[in-house]
């Protein structure tokens, strides 16, 4: 599995790359602060929702502590998806939140 801390996410959105990042937290954990721009799919609902994501875009998968984004990596990936967790989580972000 690729893995990415959440240091080199923010330096990539502040230096303007483009980024497809999806938060598989839950609804309330999103509402409570999110990376700008992020697409929210729950990780429950992720198998159901495969449709939205592009199978020829990387995606980094962000959840509370990098657990959660784990298991959605590995699932996407074994889907045929390129995926990256990012480690720690939001409670490893120190950028911009919603």
């Amino acid at each position: 599995m690729k893995e990415i801390a959440a240091t080199e996410v923010q330096e990539a959105l502040a230096q303007g790359q483009t980024l497809s990042l999806i938060d598989v937290r839950e609804v309330e954990e999103v509402q409570e602060g999110h990376i700008p721009g992020v697409i929210h799919i729950p990780l429950g609902l992720l198998e159901f929702r495969l449709h939205e994501l592009n199978k020829n875009e990387p995606y980094i998968i962000v959840c509370r502590s990098g657990a959660r984004s784990g298991r959605a990596t590995q699932f996407l990936e074994s889907q045929g998806f390129d995926v990256t967790n990012m480690i720690g989580g939001m409670l490893a972000w120190e950028g911009e939140v919603q």
